[in-house]
């Protein structure tokens, strides 16, 4: 047997789910995502990643601006799906189409629940130093990440990840757990189970104003920090008043010489103090340029010794 689906999602860590599912036994008879948004320096329209995906398999796409719209209510009640897997859709689904589908809402979490409930798991799991994380499907209900759980895969975060190569991984292992997730929904031998009162946590999106990187930190905060905002929205200091981002840096737990924030150039690296040791820059991306390595950026840039970067 198969299950008749309608899958929800808008970003590109949602394809490999969507393919998986595409390539299932289950019969995906539409998709739904997010309206087009403007992309680019020209800040055209643009389908989302999901959307292009689908129109290239012939499958219908709906784009509502809100969920509870009727005319998008009234078609997903008419293609009847038996079960709505989503995947980093982007927006909350209300109550009047949590019911549609027989089976629910199935939503693909990349955290193991109820740990990291939010929009950013990946990230925080990264920042907060944790060894492993996962994925989790579970039912959508109104409160935010709450539902009952249905399956779980685990993951370890290796020291130099970044949450852009965490999250490629959980893409590709949530796929399959989202499929099996099917298989066991078609088959009736999935139970739910409602999410432990104790371990919750929340992860909030990740803004800008948060990925300045606060050199009075030891070094190891400072480098979970870096990490958890690559590729976004990428960590960023300033020198003499402009914004510089930052790729990830590497520990010297030896070198206890510059003071937080003060540089050190080498030949062929650039040290910076933290609160215990220094770290060295990997990437810098001054505004309006290309990012390079830290070392042609500082022989371009030849700050004077003593010069601190940040405010």
């Amino acid at each position: 047997m198969t299950v008749r689906l309608v899958f929800a999602g808008t970003p590109e860590v949602a394809l490999p789910s969507l393919q998986a599912l595409l390539d299932s036994r289950h019969e995906v008879v539409a998709v739904v995502t997010r309206p087009d948004a403007p992309a680019g320096r020209g800040r055209t329209l643009r389908s989302s990643p999901v959307a292009m995906v689908a129109e290239q398999h012939g499958l219908e796409v709906l784009k509502p601006e809100k969920v509870r719209d009727p005319d998008f209510l009234a078609r997903l009640r008419d293609l009847a799906p038996d079960c709505c897997p989503v995947v980093a859709y982007g927006a909350l689904v209300p109550r009047e189409a949590l019911g549609i589908p027989r089976h629910g809402w199935v939503n693909l979490h990349f955290s193991l629940l109820p740990a990291w409930r939010g929009a950013a798991p990946v990230q925080h799991a990264v920042w907060h130093g944790d060894d492993v994380t996962g994925a989790s499907t579970f039912l959508l209900e109104e409160g935010l990440d709450t539902g009952p759980v249905l399956g779980v895969v685990t993951e370890t975060i290796r020291p130099t990840d970044t949450s852009g190569d965490l999250l490629a991984r959980l893409s590709v292992s949530g796929a399959g757990l989202l499929v099996a997730t099917m298989d066991a929904l078609d088959q009736g031998i999935m139970a739910a189970a409602r999410q432990p009162a104790d371990g919750v946590s929340l992860a909030p999106k990740i803004t800008v104003e948060d990925a300045e990187v606060d050199w009075s930190q030891p070094a190891v905060r400072v480098d979970r920090q870096v990490r958890a905002c690559t590729p976004a929205p990428s960590a960023w200091t300033t020198l003499g008043g402009e914004r510089i981002k930052l790729g990830p840096v590497s520990m010297l737990s030896e070198d206890t010489s510059l003071a937080p924030g003060e540089m050190g150039v080498d030949k062929n690296r650039v040290r910076v103090g933290t609160a215990s040791h220094a770290v060295v820059l990997g990437e810098v991306r001054a505004q309006g340029k290309k990012a390079m390595a830290a070392a042609d950026w500082a022989r371009g840039t030849r700050p004077e010794p003593g010069t601190k970067l940040g405010t």
